[in-house]
């Protein structure tokens, strides 16, 4: 049949393989026929799962909890839920006001899945993770991008957000800290967008807290739904254990919300997945349940590696990086090496084409930044032991001297 695929759905033929994926599946490629490659392109903590949660894994599983659990989650592990946005957002929720999905991707797609039709819009802010606009197309809903440049710091403005909303308008996704660029609102910021979300009341918020806890420089989180309250009933605030408890394998991620709206993400779920593993659920109660000093201790290795490698990114011909406040990715601009020439030859004519050519021609890994919404840039995950990290530095800055 030439490749053809008779029952493949429409808006699935739209959507696109996520860029991060497929650089991961260069590195993977390189390295299987004997290349040294440093990969700086995948959004995971390069530290282990904390000791006490892997041993509650495994005595869970010693134990017998191998079986089924409520679809949206053992009560347990919402409790825990509930009081992780209770302390730490200064959100007034219940048990019963929570959902746990397998994965934060999981709790984001259901979300949408549950409430958007054919010619909605739903207000994606870029740079963007990968996988927003991608979802928002896969439900048959159209993501309106809203460019946020390095003026405004990468991050949304109200008058961008009033322009933006149309009486289609469903969502707005609003992450911070934001993959790929760092930038986190500060209270101030998020209580002006909240203003103009105010007088429009179809417009639901989707929150991805999912870098919540790491914030650098002494700053505070800060989430819409607490800075202004009135916004909570429609809002869907999203976290997990991926990021800050170095877990995304174990796939964990949950959410507060109106009741409605997780009602109906159940719903969905209990016919797609059902619930989420219960020994990664004993896992993530593990998590939220015990002692923070590993989120404590990894935020500070990962402040000094992002001063590290921000200088080090300045410091080299053709890049320049502000200094992000959060998550472990430095967004830097390559917009001089653009129309120049690699010393293998390779013409620069695009952001694509810087990562492609410090992937062949350096051995490292990072993902171009228009996949993100934004060009020309790249995306350098530094959650990289120090020591690869300096190599990296050095194979950058040597690939960048020598374009011509």
């Amino acid at each position: 049949m030439s490749g053809e695929r008779p029952f493949l759905n429409v808006h699935q033929a739209k959507a696109q393989p996520s860029a991060t994926y497929r650089m991961m599946d260069r590195v993977a490629s390189r390295r299987a026929s004997g290349a040294t490659v440093i990969s700086l392109s995948a959004g995971e903590p390069d530290f282990d799962t904390p000791a006490h949660v892997r041993e509650a894994a495994i005595a869970a599983i010693h134990a017998g909890h191998t079986r089924y659990t409520q679809v949206a989650g053992m009560r347990a592990l919402r409790e825990a839920v509930a009081e992780k946005f209770r302390t730490e957002n200064g959100l007034e929720v219940g048990w019963q006001d929570t959902i746990v999905c397998s994965g934060g991707k999981q709790v984001i797609y259901n979300a949408l899945a549950a409430t958007l039709n054919e010619g909605d819009e739903v207000i994606v802010p870029a740079p963007y993770w990968v996988s927003y606009p991608e979802m928002v197309q896969m439900v048959g809903a159209t993501p309106v991008i809203v460019s946020c440049g390095a003026a405004s710091g990468f991050k949304l403005t109200p008058r961008a957000l009033r322009e933006a909303i149309t009486p289609r308008t469903r969502w707005l996704i609003l992450n911070s800290p934001s993959n790929p660029t760092g930038a986190v609102y500060t209270r101030e910021e998020l209580a002006a967008l909240a203003g103009v979300l105010l007088d429009h009341p179809h417009v639901h918020v989707l929150a991805d807290d999912i870098y919540e806890h790491l914030i650098f420089d002494g700053a505070a989180f800060h989430t819409i739904a607490a800075v202004e309250p009135r916004l909570q009933a429609r809002t869907l605030t999203m976290n997990g254990v991926s990021k800050a408890y170095a877990m995304t394998g174990w796939r964990i991620g949950f959410a507060t919300g109106p009741r409605w709206l997780l009602d109906a993400m159940e719903k969905l779920q209990g016919q797609q997945t059902s619930a989420a593993c219960s020994i990664s659920q004993y896992a993530a109660l593990a998590a939220l349940s015990g002692p923070k000093d590993f989120v404590h201790d990894t935020r500070a290795v990962f402040e000094r590696r992002r001063d590290r490698m921000v200088a080090s990114l300045n410091a080299t011909p053709g890049l320049s990086c502000a200094t992000p406040g959060g998550a472990f990715y430095a967004f830097a601009s390559c917009e001089g090496l653009i129309g120049r020439t690699s010393a293998a030859g390779v013409k620069l004519d695009s952001d694509e084409d810087v990562a492609v050519a410090l992937l062949n021609e350096a051995g490292v890994a990072v993902v171009h930044g228009s996949a993100f919404g934004l060009g020309p840039f790249i995306r350098i995950a530094y959650a990289l032991d120090d020591a690869s990290l300096e190599r990296a530095c050095e194979a950058i800055r040597r690939f960048c001297v020598s374009v011509r």
